[in-house]
Formats: structure tokens, sequence, C-alpha cells
């Protein structure tokens, strides 16, 4: 199948955003600082998995001013794979620039080191690819869960203790703001990630908190935990600016920040691109 055209996507008072429609059935973005220990084996790994699905898919690195050689290992794993290069803004400004550059039909995003098996994202791309829902989230909490690692018990509660705020704070559905595999169709990403405003670890709370906003449909999914390394979240540096991050967000909200407006037009019949590409 060709595609060929553009789409409009029209979000009022803010921008229109021209969008490519989609050339192919998944993006996976992946935001990386000095990863060059760790990304090669998530590049890997991702590749065997996603070549295994038989999916035209692609693999975005965003190299967040890294000091190592991470913007140059996406080279060695083909076509599907390559990297964007910025300064270092933080994981949300990777991240949003990631989703934003994205062109799959389904756009997702994970950690560099892999924390969660990929059979999380399988399951939300197939719910994506449906059209059953705009977003799927990862959740460590829901039923289905499980960790194959053991966590520090100090982590365990400051963990317990964030998601409890988060609660009051963003959203009473989404019981796990901060799990790191998030997946959207295109036009929802381009809807939520085009509004988004932090750069730092909150981000994924303020996701999550426009996808209410912007009145999208959204599950959760239950991920397994394979490995913990993954945050640089140091909880005595970075715990009250991610609260105050989030107060930030509500505040903004309550003041109109946002510019959410009925008209706002979300892509439901975004063409289906080959499942593999040539």
């Amino acid at each position: 199948m060709s595609l060929a055209g553009r789409q409009k996507i029209v979000i009022p008072n803010v921008r229109s955003i021209d969008v490519d429609v989609a050339d192919h059935d998944l993006t996976l973005v992946i935001p990386a600082y000095n990863e060059e220990s760790r990304l090669p084996k998530t590049l890997a790994d991702t590749k065997e998995q996603l070549d295994s699905w038989g999916i035209n898919y692609r693999v975005l690195v965003v190299d967040d001013g890294s000091r190592d050689a991470t913007a140059t290992l996406a080279d060695a794993y083909g076509r599907r794979f390559s990297t964007i290069r910025k300064v270092n803004g933080g994981k949300g400004s990777a991240v949003r620039t990631g989703m934003l550059a994205a062109r799959g039909r389904v756009v997702a995003f994970t950690d560099a080191d892999l924390p969660y098996d990929l059979a999380a994202l399988k399951s939300a791309f197939a719910v994506i690819d449906a059209g059953r829902r705009d977003c799927v989230f990862g959740s460590r909490t829901v039923e289905g869960a499980e960790s194959h690692v053991e966590r520090r018990w100090m982590r365990t509660v400051a963990s317990s203790v964030f998601r409890t705020l988060m609660r009051v704070l963003v959203s009473r559905k989404v019981a796990d703001t901060q799990c790191g595999l998030k997946v959207f169709s295109l036009g929802a990403a381009q809807q939520i990630f085009s509004r988004m405003t932090i750069d730092g670890f909150a981000f994924d709370a303020e996701v999550v908190y426009l996808t209410h906003l912007l009145d999208l449909s959204f599950e959760t999914v239950p991920v397994t935990l394979v490995n913990d390394y993954s945050t640089t979240i140091s909880l005595s540096r970075n715990a009250i600016p991610m609260l105050l991050d989030v107060i930030g967000v509500r505040l903004r909200s309550m003041r109109g920040g946002y510019q959410i407006r009925e008209g706002t037009v979300i892509p439901r019949d975004v063409p289906q691109s080959d499942r593999i590409a040539a």
C-alpha cells in the first residue's frame, strides 16, 4: 500500500501541525543520556523482538547531549534505527523531541535500559492498532504485573508515597504515572506532546494529565520489570522538584495554560502501512 498526502492536526490557539501520513506501523522512541554501556544491549534486544513481530517499525534514539558515544550506537543496527542529537535538556525534553518527530501509526517510548519485557509493548500496540484506545500506559501496579528484581525498600516506600500524591494531583485512574512505557496513536501523541512543558523526570505525570484534559481514551497494561537499573532519579535531589513540577501542571491547567478548546481534531483514520518494508 502506498501512502500519499498530508494530514493536518488542528490544535486551537496553539498551532497547526502538518503531519506526514504515517509511513510505518510503530515508532519506538528511546531517550538516552550517556548510555554507551547499556544502550547496545537494548538496541540488539529490541531489534530481535520487533523483527519477530513482522511489522514495519522504526527505533528512534534521542541523544540528550551525551558526552560519550551514545549518539553513534544506533548506526550499527540497520536502516530502521536512527538518532536525533540535541542539546541536553532533560528526559522529558528528549522524549518530547522524539515523539513529535515520530511518524509511525503507533508511537511509543521506553527507557534506554529496557526495564520492561517488550511483551507489554506488543499488547499495547495491538490495542492502538485496532483503534480501541488512543493511549495505553504500562503499569507496575495492576493485576498481571510482575517483577523479576528486588527493589530497595526505601525506593519502594518512596514510590508508594509518590504514587499516592499523583493519585491526588494527576489521576485517580492511572495509578502508576511514572512507568516508563507509554504508547499512543500518532494523532494522540501529537496532541499531547505538542502541549507538554516539563523537561525533567515528572513529564510522565504531565502526559497522563494531558490525556485526561484532552478526553483521550486510554487503558493500562501490566508490565514485567526485568531490571531496575534504569532510574537515575535521586530521591534526595529529584523528589521535591518533581512534586513542584506536577503542582505547576495543575496551576497551569487552572489558568488555561494548556489551551484546550472544543474543536480539537484527533485523527483516527491514518491508513495502515505495509506490514513489512521492502
